[in-house]
């Protein structure tokens, strides 16, 4: 009796730890992630704030125009970094690659956070600014490469979609961070001291909790991807390999992404200043409308994430794009008109709801289209390609669109591009049913 049980108890001790470990690693993963992301979101937070002390005196436009093309600068690094440490995380490891990112992000932030102003420094200031977001760009650009590869394989097949989701879970609680901790600073500081110094606060905030992060990620277990892939006499990953081997793959990781980022990015980062600059509410408002719809979003994550593991993929993807074509005009146009914060809300809620198709399934969709040997760099680089193209300029070109007059041009242009990124979804493969990733 007792022979023929203990196989059992042991198998499913084994099973137990296990699991165990997995989610221990998932946790992990996604709460370096995180910080990352705090750390990344804290500039769009406070810009604002900081932006007069980077840059020469003149009207709130002219300065925002300013911070959001060092915003966009950012994004110029990430293919970069997504092609170095998407490199690095196929050939050392994902958990390395974490490593190595979140340590570029804690120096870039201690930079913006001991700067003097432009009044101080002069031109040296906005120089400064911009070698931090290139470094903080480089980190990001792996970051989401490693993360949501090492998300990805962690994940059993059966729950990948609901336990990737928690990249952009981690994602958007940065960004929620970032906001929940301006609301905070405006509460318990005078607009004097936030505007002199108190910006200060987050960067420092954000290098200390990247340190936390690093001793964090340093402990994570290496996914049996990479595992099996060391083993093997595979071809190590490698830019010319990705595109004269998976041409198609790349292309398609570059196109879904087109319009899903560009919408995040209009929905969820620059609404905070579009609400103010042209809604009207003041900045108190619409931090606090952000956040709470950022929240809800949030939370709406992994139910998606989980509902693309019963139906696949591609129905959220394409209800996203059948959405966005049909009703980002119209949200925005109500936005112009309306003084009511109710009615703000719920219009952003819904615009969130929309995106939600793309931004909870996109890391495992990417991750189910490369082999191993190279899913780290496949899911990297052309998605901070495409991440470069539209979702770093999407602040600037709504402002330059403002700044001349038309500032519904850029309704539709992120309208085009949701569109584009639809006729993509429409025709590609559903990942959930035909996968790359062959581990369970």
């Amino acid at each position: 009796m007792l022979n023929t049980l203990d196989p059992i108890t042991t198998t499913a001790a084994t099973e137990a730890a296990a699991r165990r470990q997995r989610l221990k690693s998932i946790i992990g993963g996604s709460t370096g992630n995180l910080v990352e992301w705090f750390d990344w979101y804290v500039y769009a937070a406070f810009a604002l704030y900081f932006a007069p002390h980077f840059f020469p005196a003149g009207d709130q436009t002219a300065q925002l125009l300013n911070s959001a093309a060092v915003f966009a600068v950012g994004f110029v690094m990430r293919p970069i970094g997504a092609w170095i440490m998407g490199l690095y995380a196929d050939r050392k490891g994902r958990k390395a690659g974490l490593a190595l990112s979140v340590t570029l992000m804690c120096a870039g932030s201690l930079i913006i956070a001991l700067t003097p102003g432009y009044e101080t420094i002069g031109v040296v200031a906005p120089a400064l600014l911009v070698l931090a977001r290139l470094m903080q760009g480089l980190s990001v650009g792996g970051e989401y490469g490693a993360s949501a590869t090492y998300l990805s394989e962690m994940a059993g097949r059966q729950r990948r979609g609901f336990f990737s989701s928690f990249q952009y879970v981690t994602l958007i609680s940065g960004q929620l961070l970032a906001i929940a901790l301006l609301i905070l600073l405006q509460a318990v500081m005078t607009t004097e001291a936030l505007n002199a110094w108190g910006w200060r606060i987050p960067f420092f905030m954000g290098a200390a909790l990247a340190v936390v992060v690093f001793w964090l990620r340093r402990g994570l277990a290496e996914t049996e991807s990479f595992k099996n892939v060391r083993a093997s006499d595979t071809q190590k990953s490698g830019f010319w390999m990705l595109i004269t081997r998976h041409p198609k793959e790349t292309a398609l990781v570059m196109l879904l992404t087109a319009g899903g980022t560009l919408a995040f990015y209009a929905y969820s980062i620059y609404m905070q200043k579009f609400l103010v600059n042209t809604s009207g509410f003041s900045r108190e408002t619409s931090s606090e409308i952000n956040a709470i719809t950022l929240f809800i979003f949030m939370l709406l994550q992994p139910i998606a994430g989980g509902l693309s593991d019963r139906i696949g993929r591609k129905p959220l993807m394409i209800g996203f794009g059948l959405c966005g074509v049909l009703f980002t005009y119209p949200i925005f146009s109500a936005l112009e008109t309306t003084k009511d914060p109710l009615i703000a809300g719920v219009l952003v809620m819904g615009a969130l709801v929309i995106v939600t198709g793309y931004t909870s399934i996109n890391a495992v969709v990417k991750a189910e289209l490369f082999p191993a040997h190279i899913r780290a760099l496949g899911v990297a680089l052309p998605y901070a390609l495409a991440n470069t193209l539209f979702g770093g300029t999407a602040e600037f070109v709504a402002l330059k669109f403002k700044s001349s007059g038309w500032e519904q041009g850029f309704y539709w242009y992120v309208t085009a591009m949701i569109g584009i990124s639809l006729i993509v979804y429409l025709f590609m493969r559903d990942t959930a049913r035909d996968s790359a990733i062959q581990e369970d």
